[in-house]
């Protein structure tokens, strides 16, 4: 039970990474706040964490919108007295464009939601951890938070700022008893994997060294490890989940 008595939240919990999360850190003990954009699958992960005998609640969250981002924490707050730990999933991107061909509207989307999302979300669960003595954060940053990836500088840009603050705010904070790291998964069979390549589980497999997708079980062990006390002298760090893209 890495997680007993701690209290915190995932967004993009309806889904993917999110639900995988979700369902570790309840497993290992925690009280998780799902938040997302959509109702019904929130409901649907809510469930299966209690039918497991977790404890969850859910939060209808655009994790674009500042103001969402504040309202989550407080809520986390409110509903069980403190803020513990944080999975910052939330995220994605559209079909694969030049950047010529991208729409400023979609550049703004997908800028606001990887990057602004994740930079306030850390700002209100910095905010709070400070109020409890202390906690960690996990940003998902992806590889193209590592690498360059044609088709979605909108994104490979977002996810690289997001490394950045993972860097700045844990040495901000590593004094003051806050964690703050990142995941960098690889290509992951999610439904947003599934989405903007059309269903084609081995589109990738050249690129990627073990030659097979990552799956969602497996970021959510990552996601676990680093916000537990088991990696407690880790901060900072950028934690690449990606068969050995990277390498």
């Amino acid at each position: 039970m890495l997680m007993n008595g701690k209290s915190g939240l995932v967004t993009g919990g309806g889904s993917g990474m999110g639900r995988a999360a979700a369902l570790r850190l309840a497993a290992e003990g925690a009280a998780v706040v799902l938040a997302g954009r959509t109702e019904d699958k929130l409901v649907a992960v809510r469930d299966e964490v209690v039918a497991a005998g977790g404890v969850a609640e859910i939060k209808v969250t655009d994790a674009s919108r500042r103001e969402d981002q504040k309202a989550l924490v407080e809520y986390v707050e409110a509903r069980f007295g403190r803020l513990d730990f944080a999975f910052n999933n939330a995220g994605g991107h559209a079909e694969f464009k030049p950047i010529d061909e991208t729409s400023p509207d979609e550049a703004e989307w997908v800028i606001d939601l990887n990057f602004k999302g994740t930079y306030y979300g850390v700002k209100y669960q910095v905010e709070a951890m400070l109020r409890a003595g202390g906690g960690a954060i996990v940003n998902n940053a992806s590889i193209f938070g590592l690498r360059g990836m044609g088709g979605i500088a909108h994104y490979v840009a977002a996810k690289h700022a997001v490394v950045g603050l993972t860097r700045a705010v844990a040495r901000e904070y590593s004094g003051r008893n806050i964690r703050v790291n990142a995941i960098c998964p690889g290509a992951t069979e999610t439904p947003n994997y599934m989405r903007v390549t059309g269903g084609d589980v081995h589109l990738l497999d050249d690129m990627i060294p073990m030659r097979r997708l990552g799956q969602p079980h497996e970021m959510a062990e990552a996601v676990v490890y680093l916000l537990s006390d088991r990696s407690t002298y880790v901060t900072g760090a950028t934690l690449s989940v990606d068969g050995g893209m990277t390498a």
